[in-house]
């Protein structure tokens, strides 16, 4: 596999303890008119550092942000941890919607309202995920292909993922994903 997700390191590290099993996204400036698009049905999650997030999480993810940050590869460099395949994803076209998902991830409200105004559209995507830990971690340079704002790349190297395991087993990832839809229900 070689396509990859950029999301911030705080929510790749929160879905790879299996504390969130959703990614929340509006999409890069790069994704041009027509916005993000769940282009992929299984990735790599490729943690980033970039706008502020340890500020734009709840208090619990600051913390665990402070934790980790010595931890977290140089700017040169790559590291990824984890694989994730798309098991339902929605378009809210409701603050409301996006709302009523508060408890099942990381980011503050204020800031799913930002991304849910930011553009021309006035929505965000809720896309639940299955994720596994790769066997071997990926280290890689950083390539200038991987920047930008924008939601996937290609890397530039093959990673196996034939003996991912999954981060949370078949009941507990199940409950996670009951409660999503459940919060999603018209």
């Amino acid at each position: 596999m070689r396509t990859a997700f950029k999301e911030w390191a705080i929510v790749v590290d929160a879905l790879g303890r299996g504390e969130q099993i959703i990614i929340l996204r509006k999409g890069g400036i790069a994704e041009g008119r027509d916005g993000f698009k769940v282009e992929h049905p299984r990735f790599l999650l490729f943690p980033t550092l970039f706008h502020q997030q340890r500020e734009a999480v709840i208090v619990s993810a600051q913390a665990r942000y402070d934790e980790i940050a010595p931890t977290l590869p140089k700017p040169d460099r790559l590291l990824i941890q984890f694989s994730a395949e798309v098991v339902e994803w929605f378009r809210l076209d409701s603050l409301e919607a996006a709302n009523r998902l508060r408890g099942q991830h990381v980011w503050r409200d204020e800031v799913i309202a930002d991304r849910f105004e930011w553009g021309r559209t006035k929505d965000i995507f809720a896309i639940a995920v299955r994720v596994s830990r790769l066997a071997m971690p990926i280290d890689l340079p950083m390539a200038p292909s991987y920047g930008g704002c924008k939601s996937w790349v290609e890397l530039e190297a093959e990673a196996d993922v034939s003996t991912a395991a999954p981060v949370l087993d078949s009941e507990h990832f199940s409950l996670k994903l009951a409660k999503f839809r459940e919060a999603l229900k018209s």
